[in-house]
């Protein structure tokens, strides 16, 4: 039996714009200033990428991301070419006089997730509900052309 190595990125959607290399780019930035701890906790302030769950069910797609301290007013949904984008941002809490802040370790900025959508769906009516700050996406199924049946009659 061969172990395969999970890829986080391995599903991550191919970019179509010059602003999705731009992404890439500081993803792959950030990636490498890890080793470096005060390049990464500057730049783990300005970078978030939300977990997100996809699971497909009988009639729909299933979509889960978590979006802690993100306000629904903040999130834009889009479906273009196939492609469901899922764009936001977290903002910072306004410091208040008198605190000084020792360590931030939480994330604050702003994200962007695609996924490419497969024919099968109807892009036109999802649903999307938000809740504790989870985004649920459902994406439904389009019904299956039932095949046509036609007699034909002997003479």
């Amino acid at each position: 039996m061969t172990l395969i190595r999970w890829n986080a990125l391995r599903d991550v959607t191919p970019w179509h714009t010059d602003k999705d290399f731009e992404v890439m780019h500081r993803e792959i930035d950030r990636m490498f200033n890890c080793f470096h701890s005060d390049a990464h906790d500057e730049e783990a302030s300005k970078t978030l990428m939300p977990a997100v769950d996809i699971v497909e069910r009988e009639n729909d797609f299933n979509i889960k991301l978590e979006l802690p301290g993100v306000e629904k007013k903040d999130v834009k949904i889009t479906v273009q070419n196939n492609i469901l984008t899922i764009k936001g941002e977290k903002k910072q809490e306004n410091e208040k006089e008198g605190e000084d802040y020792h360590r931030v370790e939480r994330s604050y900025g702003i994200f962007q997730r695609s996924f490419t959508l497969p024919s099968s769906v109807n892009s036109e009516n999802i649903d999307a509900s938000y809740d504790n700050g989870v985004l649920t996406l459902s994406v439904p199924k389009l019904e299956e052309p039932k095949p046509k049946e036609t007699e034909v009659k002997l003479k």
